[in-house]
Order: C-alpha cells, then sequence, then structure tokens
C-alpha cells in the first residue's frame, strides 16, 4: 500500500544518503526540497531529480546548516513552494578525515561539530517552531557511527559529534510530547557513500584493506534510503528510532561472505 504523500525537505541533499532520501521519496509520490551548501551543488541535483520525476515536485534552495539565518530561509522557501512541510530531515553531515585526535587541525573540528551538532540543533529548532505554527509535522536527525556510544580509531570528533546528536534528539522528542510534532532518529548503518570513502582519499594503501571489509558490511544507497523514507512516512510515534541495520543483519552478512561477494566498492 502506497503511504500517503508528504512535503519533505532535507538538509545535504545534493549526494549520498540525502539524495538517496530525496529520490525514495519522489518514488513514493512526495514533494522533495533538495538543499546543498552551494547553489551550484542544489541546482545541480534540483536538474537531475526533475528530469526524472515530475519536476513541479522537486524545488531547491541552498542553505549552510551553520548559519540561522540561512536555515530559517530554508523553512520559509520551502513552506512558501509547497504550502506547509510535513518532514524535515536534519541529514547535513561532515566527518572530516581519519586521524588521532591530537593530530586534527581545531579549523576541521569546530567544522565537524559546527555541522553535525549546531546544524542539527539549528534545523530542530527551526522546523520545530514553524510545525508547531502549522499545527503538524515531524523532525528525524540523522545518526552514524558513535551514536550507540561504539568508538572507532581515527574518528573520534565525529563520533563525538553524533553521539551528542543522539543525546539531543532524545531529549528533544521528551520536549517534543507537548507539541503536535513528532521527532526521531535515523540509522542507517554502514552505507556506501563517498563520506565513507573520502577518510581514505589521502591514504589509498588504507582504503584497499578497509574496502574489503566495506563490500561485506556496507549497503547501497539505493537500498537503505527507500526503506527508510517509507517507513518516515508511516510513522506516527515520537521517539523512535529508524533503524535499518541490526547486529544480526552484520552477523548474517559475514557469515555469508565466504559465498555471496558483493562490491559495493568497485
Amino acid at each position: 500500500m502506497m503511504p500517503s504523500p508528504k512535503n519533505t525537505v532535507i538538509t545535504g541533499s545534493t549526494r549520498g544518503i540525502g539524495y538517496g532520501l530525496a529520490e525514495a521519496f519522489l518514488q513514493l509520490g512526495c514533494s522533495v526540497v533538495i538543499s546543498g551548501r552551494s547553489r551550484e551543488s542544489t541546482a545541480r541535483a534540483v536538474e537531475q531529480l526533475a528530469g526524472k520525476y515530475e519536476a513541479a515536485r522537486v524545488f531547491g534552495h541552498a542553505c549552510d546548516v551553520t548559519d540561522p539565518a540561512q536555515v530559517l530561509s530554508l523553512w520559509k522557501a520551502s513552506a512558501a513552494h509547497f504550502g506547509g512541510m510535513d518532514i524535515w530531515v536534519n541529514n547535513a553531515g561532515y566527518a572530516g578525515e581519519m586521524g588521532m585526535a591530537w593530530e586534527r587541525p581545531i579549523e576541521e573540528v569546530k567544522s565537524i561539530i559546527d555541522t553535525n551538532v549546531i546544524g542539527t540543533i539549528l534545523g530542530s529548532q527551526v522546523a520545530l517552531r514553524g510545525m508547531q505554527a502549522q499545527g503538524h509535522g515531524a523532525i528525524y536527525n540523522m545518526e552514524g557511527m558513535g551514536s550507540d556510544g561504539r568508538k572507532h580509531a581515527g574518528l573520534t570528533f565525529y563520533g563525538t559529534t553524533k553521539y551528542a546528536v543522539h543525546y539531543f534528539t532524545e531529549s528533544l522528542a521528551l520536549e517534543a510530547k507537548v507539541t503536535p510534532v513528532i521527532v526521531g532518529s535515523l540509522r542507517p548503518g554502514m552505507v556506501a557513500t563517498d563520506l565513507l570513502r573520502d577518510r581514505y582519499k589521502d591514504r589509498p594503501e588504507d582504503w584497499e584493506r578497509a574496502k574489503r571489509i566495506f563490500n561485506i558490511l556496507a549497503e547501497r544507497v539505493e537500498t537503505v534510503t527507500p526503506w527508510l523514507a517509507r517507513q518516515m512516512l508511516d510513522n506516527h510515534k515520537n521517539g523512535v528510532v529508524l533503524s535499518y541495520s541490526s547486529m544480526w543483519k552484520m552477523l548474517w552478512k559475514f557469515v555469508r561472505s565466504p559465498f555471496v561477494k558483493e562490491e559495493v566498492f568497485d
């Protein structure tokens, strides 16, 4: 059964999981606002999607999620264009390069925190105020490695921000219980995107070793995002965690890996 179509904003949707979510929502009949940091990347993504789906259901508005004025502008432009927004996904994220915590430049650390934490907070604040005014809506925050407390050497700052996003989302859902807005988390698991590949861009030998594990554990964007999109459209529960992956799925992937070869990264 096809879920009811909704108007959706997705930050960081010019590539990767964000773009995949946009396409999945469009396939389900929804209208989607594409948003990237630059006007050029946003316009390019809109053009690509408008060429495959009904152009009237695709709208673009560039936004730096660390800038309060730009986030507010994203809400106002989106709501004005589609007459209100039903779902807001805080997906924009930045991992930085892999490296020990004492090696990474403070400028990179600030950028990771600003994008992943401040960006999620600003998007949630703006969307929640707007959705309260219209009387309904749902906000979903993208979690990631570190959200569940697990550690990964070389990704301390990214993991720290995602742990913060998890706490923030749980607390925001608690506060949102008195509003007509629901708040939830998205856990896509390990997905084959440039965000994963870019961690190794200056270390080709490490990438070749890591790629063997990623080809066992990672999922394709086009596998994960349709599931997440449908779950968001079907969900009416506040505080939900929509998790595609699980320990059992990971274990099964390892068990079958000698017999089934997948190349999610070629």
